[in-house]
């Protein structure tokens, strides 16, 4: 494995471990080329930590530490005026992935956030719309498939999820999760506020990476998520509710082999000897970055169908991904022949770099076969 890439998986095994990494062996790194994978996996201010227990500093990697800070801060500080107005008009809502996995770090700062996601009452969108812009956001995606999106210039994103999946995604994850409100808990101290249990939560984040690992990855710190998850409430959880829920799921096997590696790779500083399948999945969380990649989601569906089928896909999307993505065809299903070239329009004007990611892979598939 390169060695970059164990560099960085060693400093993240000592950060989360509360182990001091070895001085020399940090100044033998490539710190430039390690912060710019680090900023690729968002895991950019928990090697800063790393790096100063270590005793060493660097301008790069402590800018991004203290901007992470500072931006968990805002998002905790915007969620909870948000929330105050989903209290006074009757929204319920429970905040979702790592507005909760940040507070199980050891550090403050240590788990990034780029964004903020909050379950809500769906029957409530409109009044939620109202919160938002009443709060100095933009809504940059509204009314279109599961989640809500909305920004607020310089670092603030929200999505505002009124479901956890769409029917575009796995059939058993829609299905499961169709009723979100049974698996919820009633939090204390206010009037609308709901959390999963600590099973519910971990079956959640689970189902939630493999959307992305399944198409495109998702990187390290989904990884490191799991790791520090289950070494804080592993002991205290019921496996065999988590079990059979994932089996429910269909993400079993994916559950199992996720925990074993997180394990292996996480729960000292020194990176056992893995299995060919344990090295290539590995391999796979490192290639992709916290948010998967273009190329990745590409390249999966070209093996799982003829180039000329998937070009035709991409061309000619089907009616609901036209309805989620193209607002006037949401609203007006007849007018799904308009929404194709209006989308080919927006990828040949606004989105050219995605049509040669599109291009490069198709070409490097080929000359995979000759």
């Amino acid at each position: 494995m390169n060695t970059l890439y164990i560099d960085l998986i060693y400093l993240l095994s000592c950060v989360v471990n509360g182990i001091t990494p070895d001085t020399a062996r940090v100044q033998a790194m490539d710190l430039e080329r390690l912060y710019r994978l680090a900023k690729f996996h968002t895991v950019r201010a928990a090697v800063c930590i790393a790096l100063k227990r270590a005793g060493m500093q660097d301008k790069q990697f402590d800018q991004a530490y203290k901007k992470a800070v500072r931006k968990n801060i805002y998002l905790d500080m915007e969620r909870s005026a948000i929330l105050s107005d989903f209290e006074q008009q009757g929204i319920w809502y429970m905040p979702l992935k790592g507005s909760v996995l940040k507070d199980l770090y050891p550090e403050n700062g240590m788990r990034e956030m780029a964004d903020n996601d909050v379950l809500f009452d769906a029957n409530k969108q409109e009044q939620s719309m109202e919160i938002m812009l009443s709060h100095g956001y933009t809504a940059e995606h509204y009314g279109v498939g599961n989640h809500d999106v909305y920004m607020k210039p310089p670092v603030l994103n929200y999505e505002l999820h009124t479901a956890l999946f769409g029917s575009a995604h796995a059939e058993s994850l829609y299905r499961y999760y169709a009723d979100t409100k049974r698996l919820l808990i009633k939090d204390e101290g206010n009037n609308y506020g709901y959390h999963f249990s600590d099973e519910d939560f971990y079956v959640y984040l689970t189902a939630h990476e493999l959307k992305h690992y399944s198409d495109g990855g998702t990187g390290i710190r989904s990884l490191l998520d799991c790791y520090v998850y289950c070494k804080i409430k592993g002991d205290n959880l019921n496996w065999n509710y988590i079990t059979e829920q994932c089996r429910q799921l269909e993400i079993a096997d994916f559950e199992q082999e996720r925990r074993k590696l997180a394990f292996k790779v996480f729960s000292s500083d020194t990176l056992p000897d893995l299995t060919e399948s344990e090295h290539e999945m590995l391999t796979y969380y490192l290639m992709a970055g916290t948010y998967d990649t273009i190329e990745n989601s590409i390249e999966k569906k070209l093996k799982q169908q003829s180039k000329a089928k998937y070009i035709l896909s991409n061309l000619f999307p089907n009616p609901d991904y036209m309805k989620r993505s193209v607002k006037f065809v949401n609203a007006c299903p007849l007018l799904y022949p308009v929404g194709i070239v209006y989308r080919w329009g927006r990828i040949l004007v606004k989105r050219r770099n995605y049509l040669s990611v599109i291009l490069k892979v198709m070409k490097k598939h080929d000359d995979k076969k000759v």
